[in-house]
Parts: structure tokens; sequence; C-alpha cells
């Protein structure tokens, strides 16, 4: 897959559970943070779109643990970005660092309210429009 961005991320301590591997829960944190610092190289913040009355919110995510994340493990959170109708979907994956294995594969879904309605935002599509892929 060709990844739009990428940030690096360390495993802490805390987020593994009493078998040493990262709780599950963890990565859909590590995936909402890839998208934030996504949104901010793209000129937009979160905190800033919902002061203007569109927030972007999950509306579905498919998501595939493949081998664990433990303590002090550094890793690579991708991402790439498709469009379908009003759906933002984000195709994200994250791989150990070490040895570029594949941890976790997510297919999440966002969708736009704006001013609490359902409805595309001209701020995102613009801010997104060199990354995009459209599909149907």
């Amino acid at each position: 897959m060709n990844y739009i961005f990428e940030t690096r991320m360390e495993v802490r301590d805390y987020e593994c559970d009493i078998e040493g591997i990262v709780n599950n829960a963890q990565y859909v944190h590590y995936c909402e943070h890839t998208r934030h610092l996504f949104l901010k190289e793209c000129g937009l913040s979160f905190a800033e779109m919902h002061n203007k009355g569109v927030d972007a919110v999950v509306a579905r995510m498919q998501l595939q643990y493949k081998v664990p994340l433990r303590p002090d493990d550094e890793f690579i959170s991708r991402l790439n970005l498709t469009k379908e109708g009003i759906k933002y979907v984000f195709h994200q994956d994250i791989y150990r660092a070490s040895d570029e294995q594949l941890c976790f594969r997510g297919k999440i879904e966002l969708v736009c309210l704006v001013n609490g309605r359902l409805g595309n935002s001209a701020d995102y599509d613009a801010a997104f429009e060199q990354f995009i892929v459209h599909n149907s």
C-alpha cells in the first residue's frame, strides 16, 4: 500500500496488559493520534473545526490484530485515505520499527456532522484534496 502519512511512536509500559503485550484498545488510540497529526499536517485543527460547527466522527471501524507490540517497542503508524460518498476512509497500518512486521491493520470510516447534521465538509475536502483517492 502507498501511504500518505506516517509517524513514529513508542509503546509505554502502562499500555500493556498482564500478558506483557499492548492492550487491544491502545491501537485505536494510536490510530486516532496518527489521524490528528495528519490533520495538523494538512493545516486543520480538530478543535478549530469543532468551533466552526464541523465534527468528524468515527462511523465504523474494522480492526485486525496481527502481531503484538510489547513494552518499549518503537512502531510506525502509517495511513492512506480514500473517500466513498460522504465517508472518509482511513486505511491505517502499524508496523514494528525494528523489523517492519505488520502488527495491526485498521479501516476507520469517518463522517462529518456539519452543525449537527450529516454532510460534506468543504474544509476537509480541500485539505485532503491532494491526498485523497476517490472510490464509488
